[in-house]
């Protein structure tokens, strides 16, 4: 395969990605939720807590960013601020049980879209995609 196959395959692959991040972003909309909040949801609710630096870690995002991201969270009263027990001028971003709610109904969204989406494939194709692609994977 030449050179010409490559940028075909990887032109499929970004097209593929585009094709999930649309999907999400409509999952997502009964939420009214963004991206970056449902993953900075995620992140808050699967640690149970986290600063807001850990927080940008996660998501590979600038601290201003997080805060950002953090202050939309907290005014839909899905995250709170609390002071951290380890270092009181630390503030610790912990969820709500409304947030709790959300990211569990947002997780059982995206599950059912996936398994629509993948459907498409047979399962033995699904098995292989999912070999392929972990090889690809940094």
């Amino acid at each position: 395969m030449g050179n010409g196959g490559t940028a075909t395959l990887g032109d499929l692959l970004m097209r593929v990605a585009r094709t999930l991040r649309r999907r999400f972003i409509a999952t997502l909309a009964p939420w009214d939720l963004s991206p970056h909040q449902a993953r900075a949801l995620r992140v808050v609710c699967s640690r149970d807590g986290v600063r807001l630096s850990e927080l940008a870690e996660a998501l590979r995002i600038a601290p201003r960013s997080a805060t950002e991201v953090a202050d939309g969270l907290q005014e839909r009263d899905l995250v709170e601020r609390t002071a951290d027990p380890a270092d009181r001028r630390a503030v610790r971003l912990t969820p709500t049980e409304a947030g709790r709610r959300v990211q569990r109904e947002v997780d059982d969204a995206r599950a059912a879209d996936s398994h629509e989406l993948f459907a498409r494939l047979s399962a033995a194709d699904r098995a292989e995609l999912e070999r392929i692609l972990r090889q690809l994977t940094d």
